[in-house]
């Protein structure tokens, strides 16, 4: 692929920018030049938001084909991707520093099986439904899509997080106005190119890549109807007030400070491995649903530090694009220096280093070395705030009250693991969590399954049935 693009996918056709400015992509791991898009506008989201309206308007456009012709669209996208699943992966992992193998089933496949599941749900659906009403006539209560909707999506895993919100939402017959992180724009490229190569009608996918102030123009624009991000709770917190402002539905996928909790009855041996990895520091600790806080009984303590040390000391760094690699960079120098600022904070606030704290033998790269700080306390601000890097906080409890009391005394609540030689104990702990999702010995989100977060980590649910309905509004009509 050509990694410098000279136009913007805006009411299907590829048209000049409104400026010259340039978004210019570094690889994660060489610090190199990857390519570069243009810098979206003002002007260029005026254009999109337009053609999306336009799209959405139209009394025989995408709102109006029945579900089932909708659904044959998204199957034509998700074929249209699949086609382009190898160049996807590769730039997605050499731009955030994502391995290979995570990104091949996370940006590689799982958009196109989001398509798909929403399709299925839609195929047959006739959106409306009749009641029985008290007062002895009969009520038609129909689901319609809202509009146009402003998906904002973030760096860490651009084309799942982006395939969570137009996937339903296309299913739904909303039009979209996509604007990706700055920092991964080059996949947003291809997306474009297979909405293009999938026929869906013009408008009802624009792709602006923009930085933030363009992208809180968008969110306040006049002519979108519902915001959907992904991305750090501060931002979120800015977005809401503008649509509470507005009264404009929006969604908000935020930041995580989740808790493994680590049950007395466990076989460490067992249990300490490659899903405690996946839960732990998945993305090299970009996610924001990884179980960070490591709450060990005060029983096990010592075993349960040695064990995760053991098991992340031997983890390998490297390059993202081997296949061998398990642990890959930060997506860029800023990204390095917040980890960073995070591991000094540790050691000034006196937790105890345990593994890595620095940066590998490498001469270029934003690497980090994963981290394991025992002795934390869970007042510590390594264990407050949510540092997006592969650093784990091993935190003591005393007996099960103190696990769940502790692992609730957080702001967020987004995800969180329980790690148990007995199901039903750990189902027990997991049901007096407060948290959105909570694995049981592993931790994979599923895409049947409803994904969110409660207080600071965000507003509605992806994924699962559940999803539609953030792009559809309700209307009862009475006979």
């Amino acid at each position: 692929m050509n990694p410098h693009h000279h136009a913007l996918f805006i009411g299907g056709r590829w048209v000049a920018p409104a400026s010259d400015g340039r978004i210019t992509v570094l690889g994660a791991s060489t610090e190199a030049v990857l390519g570069s898009v243009p810098d979206g506008s003002e002007k260029d989201m005026d254009a999109a938001v337009a053609a999306a309206r336009a799209a959405f308007d139209d009394p025989d456009g995408w709102a109006a084909w029945e579900p089932a012709r909708r659904a044959d669209a998204l199957y034509c996208l998700a074929e249209a991707l699949e086609r382009r699943v190898e160049d996807i992966t590769r730039v997605v992992s050499a731009q955030n520093g994502m391995t290979i193998g995570l990104a091949q089933q996370v940006e590689g496949a799982l958009p196109a099986i989001l398509l798909r599941y929403y399709a299925d749900l839609i195929r047959n659906d006739p959106g409306e439904a009749v009641r029985e009403g008290m007062l002895g006539a009969p009520v038609h209560v129909r689901r319609e899509p809202l509009g146009v909707v402003a998906a904002i999506v973030p760096w860490n895993a651009p084309q799942l997080l982006s395939a969570t919100k137009y996937a339903p939402g296309l299913a739904a017959g909303c039009t979209f106005v996509l604007k990706p992180s700055p920092e991964t724009v080059l996949d947003s490229v291809l997306f474009a190119e297979a909405v293009e190569e999938a026929g869906l009608p013009p408008g009802v996918v624009n792709v602006v890549p923009a930085g933030r102030e363009v992208g809180a123009y968008l969110v306040s624009h006049p002519h979108i109807d519902k915001v959907a991000f992904t991305g750090s709770t501060a931002a979120g917190r800015q977005i809401a007030a503008t649509c509470g402002t507005l009264l404009r539905p929006v969604t908000l996928e935020l930041g995580g400070k989740s808790a493994a909790v680590i049950l007395d009855d466990v076989d460490l041996g067992t249990a300490i491995g490659e899903p405690f990895v996946q839960a732990t520091l998945l993305a090299n600790g970009q996610a924001c649903f990884a179980s960070t806080r490591i709450l060990a009984p005060r029983s096990r303590y010592d075993e349960v530090v040695d064990a995760v040390s053991s098991l992340v000391g031997d983890l390998t760094v490297g390059d993202p694009l081997d296949p061998t690699t398990q642990i890959g960079p930060m997506a860029s120098a800023r990204q390095r220096e917040r980890v960073e600022g995070y591991i000094e904070k540790g050691r000034a606030e006196g937790a105890r280093l345990v593994v890595g704290g620095s940066r590998p033998d490498a001469e270029k790269g934003y690497y980090v070395t994963p981290t394991v700080f025992a002795d934390v306390d869970n007042a510590q601000t390594i264990a407050r705030e949510e540092i997006f890097g592969p650093v784990l906080s091993v935190i003591p409890y005393t007996d099960e009250d103190d696990a769940v009391r502790i692992a609730n005394d957080s702001e967020y609540g987004l995800g969180g693991t329980v790690w148990t030689n007995d199901d039903e104990r750990g189902m027990r702990v997991a049901r007096r969590m407060h948290t959105g999702t909570v694995g049981l010995n592993h931790y994979t989100v599923d895409p049947a399954a409803p994904f969110g977060g409660v207080k600071s980590s965000g507003l509605g649910r992806e994924f699962g049935p559940e999803a539609l309905l953030n792009y559809q509004q309700v209307k009862s009509i009475y006979t």
